[in-house]
């Protein structure tokens, strides 16, 4: 059996798939006094990378630190010529608060060869536990057939657009299986989660309302993202346009786009890539006034400023999100509802990714 402590990077002990069951119980009668299970979801890790059973078990690792929850973490390789199931269980184990007992999630590892869209609903759906939410996080690009059996059982399936090479193609796959599952599953992006802290402190300009009127001179935004992060800009060009009721007029050149507000006002949008951050900065041009931010070069603040062009300005500071796997999952996993405000964005800018 493995050793109940602090933090288990590895992936278990082996164990038939028939009686993963029987080792968990097995598991924490060893282990009863020491440490308490718990568990307030299922978290499931899909990966077609090699190597990826060991890299998301060291995630898992940090992850169940704030999280508790029954990770189902699967690594398949669809191109194996023979179909086979391997398993493992492993547990998660970190000292309560009260520095007393360990807290423990429990792991359960599969290694998928061959037919892994026919094999994949079984292995996620009879090894969940009980009755808790199901959250699929699904590390690869999307593709077909969508199992509805898989898909129905989804609550939330979380997913990182970034890197996704054709967008309308893969939101049409995710958004089929949503229709599928009759509109249950809620769609959670971490190309959207790295936008938070960035939204937040540009809204945060307008929190009073004897600032709405600057809403109405809008006439330029600029955002600066680090190379790969396009579609990161864009989602943010998105909320924009959502929230201030902008439509997509025309674009100039790949990166220079144009938008009209309800009052017929037109904001050009310049993207540009550099290096930095995902989001590095970005300056929105209301009238005279510019408001900015601007990643520190500390890395974890944000510099946020406002006042007329071309003049020095003191900056406040923000604190500024994380990039990392980690802490995009963990801000993700401490959300409930809908994300409706995301869905928007991208209905705004879908034909834009």
């Amino acid at each position: 059996m493995p050793a109940v402590s602090e933090k288990t990077y590895s992936i278990g002990v082996p164990v038939e798939v028939a009686k993963i069951d029987h080792e968990l119980k097995k598991l924490w009668r060893e282990s009863e006094g020491a440490a308490t299970r718990a568990s307030l979801m299922n978290l499931a890790v899909y990966s077609e990378a090699p190597g990826s059973l060991n890299s998301n078990t060291q995630l898992m690792a940090r992850i169940t630190e704030d999280h508790a929850c029954r990770a189902i973490v699967i690594e398949a390789d669809c191109k194996a010529e023979d179909d086979g199931v391997d398993a493992w269980i492993s547990a998660h184990c970190h000292v309560s608060r009260a520095g007393s007992k360990q807290v423990c999630s429990e792991q359960i590892s599969f290694r998928l060869n061959g037919g892994c869209t026919s094999q994949l609903p079984n292995i996620v759906l009879s090894n969940l536990d009980s009755d808790l939410p199901l959250y699929l996080w699904w590390q690869n690009e999307f593709h077909e057939p969508m199992d509805p059996q898989l898909w129905a059982w989804v609550d939330r399936v979380i997913y990182d657009s970034q890197p996704w090479q054709d967008f309308r193609a893969q939101m049409r796959l995710v958004e089929s299986a949503q229709a599928e599952a009759k509109q249950r599953i809620i769609l959670c992006d971490l190309n959207w989660t790295r936008l938070d802290k960035v939204r937040f402190a540009l809204a945060q300009f307008f929190d009073h309302p004897a600032s709405h009127h600057r809403f109405a001179k809008i006439k330029k935004v600029r955002i600066d993202h680090a190379s790969g992060f396009r579609s990161t800009a864009l989602l943010f060009v998105g909320w924009l346009a959502a929230q201030l009721n902008w439509r997509a007029e025309k674009t100039e050149g790949r990166n220079k786009l144009q938008f009209v507000s309800s009052s017929g006002q037109r904001i050009d949008i310049e993207i540009r890539q550099c290096d930095g951050q995902p989001i590095h900065e970005l300056v929105l041009t209301a009238g005279d006034i510019e408001f900015a931010v601007t990643h520190a070069k500390c890395g974890d603040l944000l510099e946020v400023s406002r006042g007329i062009a071309g003049e020095k300005r003191v900056p406040q500071l923000m604190p500024a999100g994380k990039n990392d796997p980690v802490s995009l999952m963990s801000e993700e996993l401490m959300r409930g509802g809908p994300h409706h405000v995301y869905l928007h964005a991208v209905e705004r800018v879908r034909d834009l990714l």
